[in-house]
């Protein structure tokens, strides 16, 4: 008996540590982030897309993932509701990702990606949603423009959806561990199924991407790591995350020199990490030194930037892994201790 309870308690004391380990990971890494908003409105409660507009400088739209009516928010620079935009006759059945783009005619529009399968690809058809970007911010019902998609071999999950500018082509990066990138047709329609072709690998959980403003990048996240891409199948780097509550968002600044970071959760938070090196839009890259455009520390004209070797500083790896490993490690210890614990007999 006195066994049983001292084992026991080296049980329960080793769940709590995991525990106090990985909550305390997040709180120690805000510190680290630059955080552009705190979204106020108390109805956004599953953040699951994010997009900056193209139209309202400071003006960011976002959805809820499936536990909203069909509407999209433009968020503002100082966390409140700007407009909300509902869409008439859609269901909003998995809502995962936002992006912009124009419509038929070359105006500015905004795609929304109904293209969650929590069922591990069961659906046989998702929906993009296609509607006109508001030159004037005010709360809305407007119609949509539905698109039927399928996969080129076979239904899936996933979670983003991306426009590449330069094209005003979609993209979709599908969610498995395996996942892969899927482009679409020449041209979609709405008199039909829109087959989308896998035409990459596409990284592993992927939960967002996004195109760099120039479309000569874009970026692929999950929930603890993110990618950068200089075109299907080319990796450039990864990109130093927050660790969020459940990090499932990302969009580029309009300027190009900055990731935005998102994640579902009340009152939850966007927050900027700067890009560095190859990672960079060629727009960036390109802009004089002292334009406002393109940071001098950051031009590639360093040694290390030169000779080829990793710029980022042993620092910014430290913030890149460090917190995610705590974060991990804590789970697998809290894995542990909880199998042990269910084990023992009474």
């Amino acid at each position: 008996m006195k066994r049983a309870t001292r084992g026991w308690l080296r049980t329960s004391g080793a769940l709590t540590a995991a525990v106090a380990l990985t909550l305390a990971v997040p709180a120690s890494a805000v510190a680290d982030s630059d955080v552009l908003l705190t979204i106020k409105d108390e109805r956004i409660t599953e953040s699951s897309g994010l997009v900056a507009s193209g139209l309202h400088p400071d003006v960011y739209w976002t959805h809820n993932d499936s536990s909203d009516s069909p509407r999209v928010y433009a968020i503002g620079k100082d966390g409140s509701t700007k407009a909300t935009i509902t869409l008439s006759g859609v269901d909003a059945r998995d809502w995962e990702a936002i992006t912009i783009g124009k419509d038929d005619a070359g105006n500015p529009a905004i795609f929304v990606g109904d293209i969650g399968d929590n069922l591990h690809g069961k659906w046989p058809e998702v929906w993009i949603y296609r509607f006109a970007e508001p030159a004037t911010l005010a709360d809305a019902t407007v119609k949509a423009t539905k698109f039927r998609v399928k996969y080129d071999n076979g239904p899936r999950d996933a979670e983003a959806l991306m426009m590449d500018p330069r094209t005003n082509k979609l993209y979709i990066a599908s969610k498995e561990s395996d996942g892969g990138l899927y482009e679409q047709p020449a041209k979609l329609t709405t008199g039909g199924i829109n087959t989308f072709t896998r035409i990459s690998s596409g990284g592993s959980t992927v939960t967002d991407g996004a195109f760099a403003p120039d479309g000569s990048r874009f970026v692929l996240r999950g929930y603890f790591s993110a990618t950068v891409y200089s075109a299907p199948g080319k990796e450039l780097d990864g990109v130093s995350v927050p660790i969020q509550r459940q990090g499932e968002s990302v969009a580029w600044s309009r300027d190009g020199k900055e990731l935005l970071f998102g994640s579902e959760g009340k009152g939850s938070q966007i927050r900027r990490v700067d890009l560095k090196g190859d990672n960079r839009p060629d727009s960036v890259r390109a802009a004089p030194a002292g334009d406002g455009k393109s940071d001098p520390r950051q031009d590639g004209s360093s040694a290390g930037a030169r000779d080829g070797s990793d710029s980022k500083s042993t620092s910014d790896q430290a913030k890149t892994y460090g917190p995610g490993l705590l974060a991990v490690a804590g789970l697998v210890v809290l894995f542990v201790a909880y199998r042990k614990l269910g084990g023992r007999k009474g």
